[in-house]
This record gives structure tokens, C-alpha cells and sequence, in this order.
């Protein structure tokens, strides 16, 4: 019987280990993201050996540093990175949306199968609405996406790309089967949504609003009203299922001066600005867990850490729902030396300052690639998450620390870009223009701290972000001259500084010294556009570009 015993004690010790992620476990997440090729794979292939290597490294890595969940991105934008029947193959996995990878290979089950042998859960993280990026037709998608299939289902938004109409109830059903494909097929250990529901205000949605409203005296409201339909479609359709579901919304829900419940913070609002109450969604049981996405540093003058910590932990006091932080190492991507973000010490405190506060469950770190690039995040997230120096991880050479810091966050994760600020406004103009509503793919510019309002959205150029003329110079405290005849812009101030620059002409003069631009002032609908960078920087302030939030932040020196 001891024989016996002892030989059922030794199978098992070479059966693999999967811990299950306990209700009482804290969490150490990593987002794994896949859209535009961020994290997974570096590039789109259909080569099952590659893609396999590829899920192997990130996983050990993963291990090695202590996490136990992934969230791997498994739906970035209407397509699919597992075998499925209603969205096709993405883009991203293969090269061309539609497109399977060879020899039968399917990546989520792949990521499951290694997640779990190493003893770590699979989240699958999906974007409910995004259809399409970077301006593509719906004619361009693969002949069975869904929404080329039914174009009545999407909304073509300001920013040139599609999304799937949260109004309909064709479209939530759509969303659901999907989320019921993965759980059904699948042995995730969640389901995850991140912070895109309405793209912004500036949608015509008119025809919808009376077709489908049937409550609500404003459209806000029903908006709202038509996340929370499918917010809580998506936990009935769980129920019973195991699997857990939870968000990673903005990190602010409202600020204190726009809605008395909300936290004394001054930037992006998901309650007003994308229609995602995602405190009534926590308070009311609908998800397992939420993940704000809290993107700024301790201290920081508009939306600081600290506040934000506290007030979802107080807000979720006495809510079943676990509440994790969404932890944003892309700050530190070529965070200067005299950044508060350089090698991750922003961060560090924010872990700390989580320890003191009883309500926070873990957190969740965005992303794989900004964590594994730098080897002083690697050590600090390994220590935070295991308490021991971190094993030989895969890393790539040490992070070269540019010249860039990054700005304060309205929003959540996507492709991370580099643009250099720039602003555009028109010649002289006798009616002030109305200023357009700002959504959530905008790009938002703030001035110690104060919000630059513009008559007309800034755009990127090449890299470059341009924004209206008058607006940024009188922000910067300079006043500005237009010279129609000579198209030449001539920017001065009490203190002497004077800054020269023609429309299509690459060289800026300030304060007499030659400055060449990477993009000339150019006109765009009968406004001025300048770039922002060049004339901060000219008027002697420092410029944060944030690219996953889109949002710039100027200080003056």
C-alpha cells in the first residue's frame, strides 16, 4: 500500500503545475497586446513554428517575472487571433485579415495550453466595438468579417474608421456570441474589455436615438444606457460559466466638478466623454473585477495616483466586485533622465502606495513590451511580484533613454505612436469658429496643467502635431500677428521673446536663432496650423507626448 502510494505521489510530480488564480490570490497581470503587431507577433505571419516560438518566449518571460495572469489580446479590432466562426483571422496575426496560419495552429489555445502549464491564467481580452484603424475601408476587410457583411451595424466615425453601433441590439448580440464562442471553445480564465465603448459625442446617431429610445428625455443617457445593455448581457451570458469578467476602464470615471460622485481629478471622463458608467457597472455586480487604467504618477497636478487609488478604493468599499490597477510602464518608453517615469520610478511608488490599501487586489501592467525592454522595470516587477530577484529573462539590449517623456493620460491602451506635438489654428478670423467636441481619439493638449481649447482638432503630420495658430501662441502668453500678403506669423511677448514662421516654410526663427522644423505651419480649412513641439519648446517649456492616451502635456519652464 506504501508502494503504492509513494508511486501515485511520483506521477503526479511529473504531471504540469496550474495553480488556479484564487479568490484570495492578488493579482500580478500583464496586458499582451496584439494590435498593430505592439507585443504579438512582431509581425504578422502564418508561420505556426514562429508564432509558437514567439508565445513561448513572452510566456516564459511572464513566468519568470512573477506574473500569474496574461491578458492576451485575442479580438483587437473585429477580427479574431483564434479559430472562429463569425470574425475572421486578423490582420495582425497573419498579415491579411482572413488568412489562417498554417498547419492548423490556433494561438489562443496555444496560449492557453502554455499559460497553464506555467501556471498562470489566460484572460481573453477583446475590443467589443472597434471595427477598423488607420482609415481603412469596410470594403478592404475580409469577405466575412461581420461588419462588411452588414455595414448597417457600424458607425464611420470622425477619425475615418468604422465601429460596430452600440445602439443595436443586433450588435450586442453579435458581441455576445462572440464572447460565448471563446468561453464555449476555450479554457480561459476571463473574459476582458478595455476602455473603448462610444468613440465620442461627435457621432449622428439621431435616426437611432428615435428608433430605439424608449425612457430616456436625453441622448446621453441612453448612450450610457445602451453600454450598460451589453455590459450586462455579456454577465447574464456568463453566468454559471466560471469565467470571470472584468474591465480596465479609463482611470477616471467623472471629475468632482462635472458630478458630485466623482474623484477630484481634471481630465477624461468615461462617464461623459465614451458613455461608460463604469462605477455603476462594478456597483452593481455586473463584473468580476475592474482594472482602471490609472496612467498618471503620484502628484501629478490633474489627475494624480494617489486621489484616483483612493477614490475607486472607497467608491468599491463595500462592492463585491475586486479592484485592480492598471499599471502603465508605456510611460517609461524613452522617459528622459529627469522624468519622474525614468526606469520606472513613478512606478515603484505606485506599487508601494497599493500595499497600504486594503480594497486594491493586485494589478495589471500595460504592456509586455514596454516591461521587457528595460531591464530595471524587469527587476522591480519581478521583486514587487515574487520577492526575489528575478531569473534569466529574455530581455533585449537596455532601453536607449530619449529625449521624451510622456504626458498625462485620458485614455487607454492602443498603439502607442511617437508624433511630435504640434497645433493648428486659422489667419486672422473675426468670428470665433465653434469649438468641436472632443473624443477619445482626439488629441488633447494641456498647459500646466489647463486644458488648450482649439477651434479645430490638431492633426499629425509626419510625425508631427500640429494645432491652430492663435490659440497655442496666446496660450504661451504671446501675441500674435498674421501677415496675409506674406503668409508670415510673428509671435511676441512682454519679455522680448519673438518668434518668426511662414506657412510652408520649414525655418523658424526665435529670438533671432535659426530653428529647423521636421513640418512647416501649413493652412487646413482656412485655419493656421503650427507645430506644437517647435514653439513649445521655443517659448522654453518642456513637451510629454502620452501616445497611448493621445495627450499632450506642456509645462512651463
Amino acid at each position: 500500500m506504501v508502494k503504492r502510494i509513494i508511486a501515485l505521489l511520483l506521477v503526479l510530480s511529473l504531471l504540469p503545475v496550474y495553480t488556479v488564480n484564487a479568490a484570495d490570490k492578488r493579482m500580478k497581470g500583464v496586458w499582451v497586446a496584439t494590435v498593430s503587431n505592439l507585443d504579438y507577433p512582431k509581425e504578422g505571419t502564418v508561420n505556426s513554428s514562429q508564432l509558437m516560438k514567439e508565445a513561448d518566449d513572452i510566456l516564459d518571460n511572464c513566468q519568470k517575472m512573477g506574473f500569474n495572469a496574461v491578458f492576451f489580446q485575442v479580438r483587437p479590432a473585429g477580427d479574431a487571433f483564434y479559430r472562429s466562426n463569425i470574425f475572421p483571422y486578423s490582420q495582425w496575426l497573419t498579415g491579411s485579415q482572413g488568412t489562417a496560419p498554417e498547419n492548423g495552429f490556433d494561438p489562443l489555445a496555444y496560449w492557453v495550453e502554455g499559460a497553464h502549464k506555467r501556471g498562470m491564467e489566460l484572460h481573453a481580452w477583446i475590443n467589443p466595438y472597434r471595427i477598423t484603424t488607420n482609415g481603412i475601408s469596410l470594403d478592404s476587410l475580409a469577405v466575412n468579417n461581420p461588419a462588411r457583411i452588414n455595414k448597417n451595424y457600424t458607425i464611420h466615425y470622425t477619425n475615418g474608421n468604422y465601429y460596430y453601433n452600440p445602439a443595436m441590439p443586433e450588435v450586442r448580440k453579435l458581441v455576445i456570441d462572440g464572447v460565448m464562442e471563446i468561453v464555449n471553445n476555450y479554457d480561459v480564465d476571463g473574459i476582458h474589455m478595455d476602455d473603448y465603448f462610444y468613440p465620442g459625442s461627435d457621432i449622428n446617431d439621431d435616426a437611432d436615438y428615435e428608433k430605439y429610445n424608449t425612457a430616456f428625455s436625453n441622448k446621453d443617457d441612453w448612450r450610457r444606457n445602451n453600454c450598460d445593455l451589453l455590459v450586462k448581457g455579456i454577465h447574464d451570458a456568463l453566468a454559471g460559466s466560471g469565467t470571470a469578467f472584468g474591465i480596465s476602464p479609463s482611470g477616471i470615471w467623472a471629475n468632482k466638478d462635472n458630478n458630485p460622485l466623482g474623484s477630484n481629478t481634471g481630465g477624461f471622463e468615461s462617464y461623459s466623454a465614451i458613455y461608460a458608467d463604469t462605477r455603476k457597472w462594478a456597483l452593481n455586480g455586473w463584473i468580476d473585477y475592474i482594472a482602471p487604467q490609472v496612467y498618471w504618477e503620484i502628484g501629478h497636478k490633474i489627475a494624480d495616483y494617489a486621489t484616483l487609488a483612493d477614490w475607486w478604493s472607497s467608491t468599491l468599499a463595500q462592492s463585491g466586485t475586486k479592484l485592480y490597477i492598471g499599471i502603465g510602464e508605456y510611460r517609461c518608453d524613452s522617459a528622459s533622465s529627469d522624468s519622474v517615469w525614468y526606469n520606472g520610478a513613478a512606478i515603484e511608488k505606485q506599487l508601494e502606495y497599493n500595499k497600504n490599501i486594503a480594497k486594491i487586489s493586485g494589478e495589471i501592467h500595460f504592456r509586455y513590451g514596454s516591461v521587457i525592454k528595460n531591464d530595471v522595470l524587469v527587476n522591480m516587477i519581478t521583486k514587487h511580484n515574487t520577492g526575489a530577484a528575478p531569473a534569466a529573462v529574455q530581455t533585449t539590449q537596455p532601453v536607449t533613454q530619449a529625449p521624451v517623456t510622456q504626458a498625462p493620460v485620458t485614455q487607454p491602451p492602443v498603439k502607442i505612436e511617437e508624433p511630435t506635438v504640434a497645433t493648428t489654428q486659422a489667419p486672422v478670423q473675426t468670428t470665433a469658429a465653434p469649438v468641436p467636441a472632443i473624443s477619445k481619439d482626439d488629441i488633447v493638449v494641456y498647459l500646466d496643467g489647463k486644458m488648450v481649447v482649439f477651434d479645430q482638432k490638431p492633426i499629425i503630420e509626419n510625425g508631427r502635431t500640429l494645432v491652430p495658430m492663435r490659440a497655442i501662441f496666446e496660450a504661451l502668453g504671446m501675441e500674435v500677428e498674421w501677415n496675409n500678403a506674406k503668409r508670415r506669423i510673428t509671435a511676441t511677448n512682454d519679455g522680448g521673446k519673438l518668434i518668426i514662421m511662414t506657412v510652408g516654410d520649414p525655418i523658424m526663427t526665435a529670438d533671432g536663432r535659426i530653428v529647423e522644423m521636421d513640418v512647416p505651419p501649413k493652412i487646413v480649412s482656412s485655419r493656421t496650423l503650427v507645430p506644437l513641439r517647435a514653439i513649445s519648446e521655443a517659448c522654453d517649456c518642456r513637451v510629454d507626448w502620452d501616445g497611448v492616451n493621445r495627450t499632450i502635456d506642456i509645462t512651463s519652464e
